[in-house]
Formats: structure tokens, C-alpha cells, sequence
């Protein structure tokens, strides 16, 4: 392997920390397609390759998401009402949906990524209107039902439930950058549960003389979340500068490239 590999995963951290600080996203929509392309160079199966990137990418999200959550939360832009109410139910849908994963083909595991990803690229492409809706209606009503599917369909797909989280609470009225700031709580509490089920569901493959445990590779997470501590606090430092439009479209435009990537680098290894 080339010095250049090497360098990927560092690189990758830094890019995976300032994107979680700057779009409250775990970084798990730029590590899966990143980290399955890596992997298959390394020579390892597809069938091991898009797991054991989910897997990873999950563990990763655990650092990246409190990294962004502490920052986010020294500038007040975390509502500790929605969380206490978010939190719990995200952990358990993480944690559960894991069980299905192992059995889960990787083509359809990068289909349904990459499908998610481009439905939540034109999404923030739109202009919608925001909802009035109340912060205690959303409490009330929505809050636990929503936070189980946002932790289930995040742990399917190795993210920190940014995507979802974040659209979600600016259609019920939350400012972006609020918006932002609570989704990067969510990640955490659900980046725990589900990297556990990971490890859990794919320890019959774990790989120890590699550092692999379950669907988890150990040094490469180390790697990632070292450097992207470095970069996350430069994100959310960007995120309350820039207009809220120019956020959306950021965040747009980053999805649609890396969904592209998702699909190409499986479809090429099948």
C-alpha cells in the first residue's frame, strides 16, 4: 500500500470533524462511501468491506458527535428539552435495528444509503415553509415515535442521524443552527448504542490480529477520531457565521457527491 493510503484516514478525520461541527451531521454520509472505497482497495471482500465500513463509521461518530455537542453547547445553540425526549428513543432504535444489518445484502445496504441520501439532498434543496408548530406539540406528539425511526434508519445506515435530525426540527420551526447544535446530542446517544450492536452482530467476523472487533475496525476508528476532534470545533465556529441558505446548500451538494460515490465504488467490487 502506498504512503497516500495511509494518509487517506487521517485526511478523512479532518474532513469528518469539520463537517460534523459545521452541519450537525455525524459524519457517518462521508466515512461509509469513503471508508467501503478504502477497504476495497485493502483487498477485503465487499461483502465485509460495507459492513465493516458501517461499523467503523458508527464507532467514529460517538467522538465526533460529542466534540461538535460540547462546542455546539458552549454557544447555547443545544435544546436540552427536545434531547431528553430524542435521546432515549434514538439509543434504543439504534441499538435494534443492528439485529437486521448482518443479514442485509451490502448492494442493498449502499442502495438504501445512497437512495436516503439523495432524498435528503433535495429536501434541503427546496424551499419549504416552516411549520408553526409549537415546541411543546412536538414534544407531545412526535418526539419519542420520531426518535426511534431516526435511530433505526441511522444505525441501517451508519449515520448519526444528522440527516434526518436536522431537516426535522427546521420543518417544525427550530432555527438551523439550534437545529444543528440538538442534532449533534442526537448522534451521540445513538452513535453508542448502535456501535455496541455492531460489534455485538459482527463478532463472528471480528479479525483480533487486525484490531477488528465485530463490524468495528479499531485502529482505523482510532484514527478517524483523533483527527477529527482536531477540526470539529472549526465547524461550529463556521456554522453560526454562515447564512442559513448557504448551509442548506452546502449540506445538499455534499449528500448528492457522496451517494454517487456509495453506489460506484460497490458496483465496481461486485
Amino acid at each position: 500500500m502506498s504512503i497516500l493510503f495511509y494518509l487517506s484516514f487521517p485526511l478523512l478525520g479532518f474532513g469528518v470533524g469539520f463537517m460534523a461541527g459545521l452541519l450537525g451531521i455525524g459524519g457517518g454520509a462521508i466515512m461509509v462511501p469513503a471508508l467501503t472505497a478504502l477497504f476495497l482497495h485493502e483487498g477485503l471482500p465487499v461483502t465485509k468491506a460495507v459492513h465493516l465500513a458501517l461499523g467503523t463509521s458508527m464507532a467514529v461518530i460517538i467522538v465526533t458527535t460529542l466534540t461538535s455537542s460540547l462546542s455546539h453547547h458552549k454557544k447555547g445553540s443545544i435544546l436540552i428539552d427536545v434531547i431528553k425526549w430524542l435521546a432515549p428513543s434514538v439509543a434504543i432504535g439504534a441499538f435494534l435495528a443492528t439485529f437486521i444489518v448482518p443479514y442485509i445484502s451490502p448492494v442493498l445496504l449502499s442502495s438504501l444509503f445512497s437512495v436516503f441520501l439523495i432524498y435528503v439532498a433535495v429536501s434541503f434543496l427546496r424551499d419549504k415553509k416552516i411549520s408553526s408548530t409549537s415546541k411543546e406539540q412536538l414534544l407531545n406528539k412526535e418526539l419519542v415515535p420520531v426518535g426511534f425511526g431516526i435511530g433505526a434508519l441511522s444505525a441501517l445506515v451508519s449515520i448519526g442521524g444528522g440527516t434526518m435530525t436536522v431537516p426535522y426540527l427546521t420543518n417544525r420551526g427550530v432555527a438551523l443552527v439550534k437545529a444543528i447544535g440538538t442534532s449533534s446530542v442526537v448522534g451521540f446517544c445513538l452513535s453508542i448504542t448502535g456501535s455496541i450492536g455492531y460489534m455485538l452482530n459482527g463478532w463472528q467476523y471480528s479479525d483480533f490480529a487486525r484490531g477488528q472487533l465485530g463490524f468495528v475496525d479499531l485502529p482505523v476508528m482510532l484514527v478517524l477520531a483523533i483527527a477529527s476532534v482536531i477540526t470539529a470545533p472549526f465547524g461550529v465556529r463556521i456554522a453560526h457565521r454562515l447564512p442559513v441558505g448557504v448551509l442548506k446548500k452546502i449540506l445538499a451538494v455534499f449528500l448528492l457527491i457522496l451517494a454517487v460515490q456509495m453506489m460506484i465504488s460497490v458496483i465496481s467490487a461486485t
